[in-house]
């Protein structure tokens, strides 16, 4: 009863998040059903040092689906994976609940660390595609990370952090629910350094031609 019950609240999970399933029947094609249910039956294993069958479960899960999630990985409850391809979570990696991943995300480590080498997101985090979150630090609760960013240091929660590597863009204490899946209208800081430095480029240039303006006025004095 608690696998069928489990499956169930998988299928509802796949269908409140992605706005393109029809029917109930869809969720066991997709990717991200699969892998999470392997994941879970590796993972067991993997507690109970059977490494090798645990192993065994998850690599063949990751040819079949894309997703690559290391059967030693701590995942709450309510993970979406949105199509998948490429995602990959790695052994020390810890997930809260309610957590969204896109296409090509990694949670991986730097190569540098021993122990804990992979990063832990927080209840309600939105992770856009092909995001890297690389280290063992902290992605505060209800924090989104904008597509393509680099992630390399703590980000506090209820955060906004884009770019490369990622920068924390906006802060405050109004909760973002989980349900908000928008990858695309985050604030976008090289953009707007970029119009900082042609205003400023602007009032110097204007600045030089008034002053040439009264050197000239000078001169022919």
């Amino acid at each position: 009863m608690g696998c069928i019950q489990y499956i169930k609240d998988e299928i509802a999970l796949i269908r409140e998040r992605d706005p393109a399933i029809k029917t109930a029947k869809e969720v066991f094609l997709y990717p991200s059903f699969k892998a999470i249910i392997r994941y879970r039956v590796a993972h067991k294993l993997y507690m109970k040092k059977h490494y090798f069958l645990a192993r065994w479960i998850s690599q063949r899960a990751a040819r079949k689906t894309g997703i690559e999630i290391h059967p030693g990985a701590t995942i709450g409850k309510g993970l979406f994976i949105d199509h998948g391809h490429g995602v990959i979570i790695g052994e020390t990696a810890i997930l809260g609940d309610n957590i969204t991943l896109y296409q090509g995300v990694t949670l991986g480590g730097t190569g540098k660390e021993k122990g804990k080498r992979h990063p832990t997101i927080g209840d309600n985090c939105m992770i856009s595609a092909g995001a890297k979150v690389l280290g063992s630090f902290t992605v505060g609760e209800n924090s989104k990370i904008g597509a393509g960013s680099v992630v390399l240091s703590e980000v506090p929660p209820n955060s906004t952090v884009v770019g490369v590597p990622g920068r924390v863009v906006k802060r405050h204490n109004v909760k973002v629910p989980s349900a908000d899946l928008d990858q695309c209208h985050l604030p976008d800081p090289v953009r707007t350094d970029i119009t900082k430095l042609q205003e400023e480029n602007k009032e110097l240039r204007s600045q030089l031609a008034a002053l040439l303006q009264r050197v000239d006025k000078i001169e022919r004095k």
